[in-house]
């Protein structure tokens, strides 16, 4: 029985799937939009949202602004990324309330079939 338990496995040990999402949201945020398997999308799609409102709530508090940075960084890979965070997605999503992604199913791959999507930052 699968009694409260949740997440995406996606077939990796803890390491390689903590690298993995890691480096998914990092692609996210420099590139706005990435293409990958359906279940990767939806993993990554929650953890991706929670960052974005951390970056929010940094910019609008005055003491905690490198607080928020610290936290973001510790969650992604990348000083680019971070840094595209805080000073481009973060203030075009200040007045929203969430639903930061968009997620679009494109079919199956051809080589083995796994169900590919897009996932991307809405514009805003």
């Amino acid at each position: 029985m699968r009694h409260q338990v949740s997440g995406y496995k996606l077939g990796r040990n803890d390491a390689q799937r903590r690298a993995l999402m890691r480096n998914l949201i990092s692609q996210l945020f420099l590139h706005g939009r990435i293409q990958t398997t359906e279940a990767k999308a939806r993993a990554i799609r929650s953890d991706a949202e929670k960052i974005i409102t951390i970056a929010k709530n940094g910019l609008r508090a005055e003491g905690n602004k490198v607080h928020a940075r610290r936290l973001v960084a510790a969650r992604i890979n990348g000083v680019d990324a971070a840094k595209k965070l805080f000073d481009e997605i973060a203030p075009r999503f200040e007045t929203r309330p969430g639903g930061y992604t968009r997620l679009y199913k494109l079919g199956m791959r051809q080589g083995d079939g796994a169900e590919m999507a897009i996932i991307e930052l809405v514009q805003e």
